[in-house]
């Protein structure tokens, strides 16, 4: 198996609303235009490839993005810095596979360089065990509850503080230039915002 993760491309914007919308009450469902937004707007919007497949794919928003997710403004309302994972989508035939833990280790590495927090939520009805599990075994705890007026759905809203961060605050974005190293992987989404993406990667 060859597996990659990567920035998605405009290109497979099709393929990804597919696989989201295939999944069920566990997402909330998308348009092609949401999907735009996200893929215009998202800090962090990476997929899984497995031998030339897109097997699953991740969204996350930092606290300044224009989202108007009810749980994302929960989380605005109360923290000032923090990456926001929206979704995450595994296709089904892949969900065995190791891929979320894969992407959330991912996600994780590009948040402790910028934030001190991720978040996101869960619901509570139906209750999805597997992800009450796997969030709660990968160091998240519940910080609060509320009804997603949205939908009319109860979630639980999850936080991991990122205990790598403070390290990269006080040694790079706080000291010397204020800004990471030039190196590929720290680098931000420059395709889908380059005004913004400097801004973002020298911590400002």
């Amino acid at each position: 198996m060859t597996l990659s993760i990567r920035d998605v491309r405009e290109t497979e914007l099709d393929s990804v609303l597919a696989l989201n919308n295939a999944v069920g009450p566990r997402i909330l469902s998308l348009d092609a235009s949401r999907l735009r937004w996200f893929y215009a707007n998202a800090s962090y919007f990476r997929v899984a490839e497995v031998d030339g497949i897109i097997a699953g794919f991740l969204i996350a928003m930092r606290e300044h993005t224009a989202h108007t997710s009810a749980n994302f403004l929960w989380f605005r309302e109360r923290y000032p810095e923090f990456l926001y994972v929206d979704r995450i989508v595994i296709a089904e035939s892949y969900r065995r596979d190791g891929l979320g833990r894969i992407l959330y280790c991912d996600v994780t590495s590009y948040a402790e360089l910028r934030v001190p927090l991720l978040t996101c939520e869960v619901f509570l009805e139906p209750r999805d065990d597997a992800a009450v599990l796997f969030h709660g075994t990968y160091g998240f705890n519940e910080v609060g509850q509320h009804l997603m007026a949205e939908v009319g759905r109860p979630v639980s809203l999850l936080a991991k503080p990122l205990c790598s961060f403070e390290f990269v605050r006080d040694t790079y974005l706080k000291a010397g230039s204020g800004e990471l190293p030039d190196l590929d992987w720290l680098g931000e989404r420059l395709s889908a915002f380059p005004a913004q993406s400097v801004a973002h990667a020298n911590g400002r």
